[in-house]
């Protein structure tokens, strides 16, 4: 179900919204290739989760790095990807926080944005952005569900700076299509409806790229 045009959807959201369920899903259904955030073999997540301080530019920069990856093979490609998380949130969520909670030193986050800022002038956005909407709540019910050990140490403070973010970004996204997911009301894991639902929205975005 390859749609002509369509090189690149990516599924943005908070940690727990559903982000590699619903790649999972949309990519199963439409018959896209699906490129996932790289946690199970991320050689700092579990430190960075026992240090936040000693890890959090190391975490960043890897991130930063397998995402500009990941979108270069996009561009170069033929087929059509959703992408597990963006490389916009590592900049616009994740760092930012990382700075504003004294966390990473104002040295290296001016040394991570010249990184960004470098990569993204080289590429384009993509060309729908899913942004998964949740509540405090529903993300700490996922997390908890999931049972990652190195998220056991995550505080609620963190997942509300994060979800602050999030908002900002989001409220002043302008750089493409962007459809928004509200997970608290649909839960597109275990309904099938719900999906179904989600699935309907998507395919009325990409129809109307055209």
């Amino acid at each position: 179900m390859q749609q002509t045009g369509i090189k690149h959807i990516a599924v943005a959201g908070n940690i727990g919204s559903g982000k590699t369920t619903l790649s999972e899903e949309l990519s199963r259904h439409f018959g896209w290739e699906v490129h996932f955030e790289s946690t199970d073999n991320n050689p700092y997540l579990n430190d960075f989760y026992l240090d936040m301080h000693r890890w959090s530019f190391n975490l960043q920069i890897y991130f930063l790095h397998h995402r500009f990856e990941q979108i270069l093979q996009i561009h170069q490609g033929d087929h059509t990807v959703i992408q597990d998380r963006t490389i916009y949130e590592d900049a616009h969520i994740f760092a930012p926080n990382l700075h504003e909670m004294g966390l990473m030193s104002t040295r290296d986050f001016r040394n991570y944005l010249s990184l960004f800022e470098l990569m993204t002038s080289q590429i384009r956005p993509p060309d729908l952005l899913i942004y998964l909407k949740a509540s405090i709540p529903t993300l700490v019910s996922h997390i908890h569900s999931r049972g990652r050990e190195y998220e056991g140490n995550m505080s609620l403070d963190y997942l509300k700076r994060l979800n602050a973010k999030y908002e900002r970004w989001i409220e002043g996204y302008t750089d493409g299509k962007l459809l928004v997911i509200p997970v608290d009301e649909i839960d597109f894991k275990k309904n099938k409806e719900d999906l179904g639902l989600v699935i309907e929205r998507v395919n009325t975005e990409i129809y109307g790229l055209f």
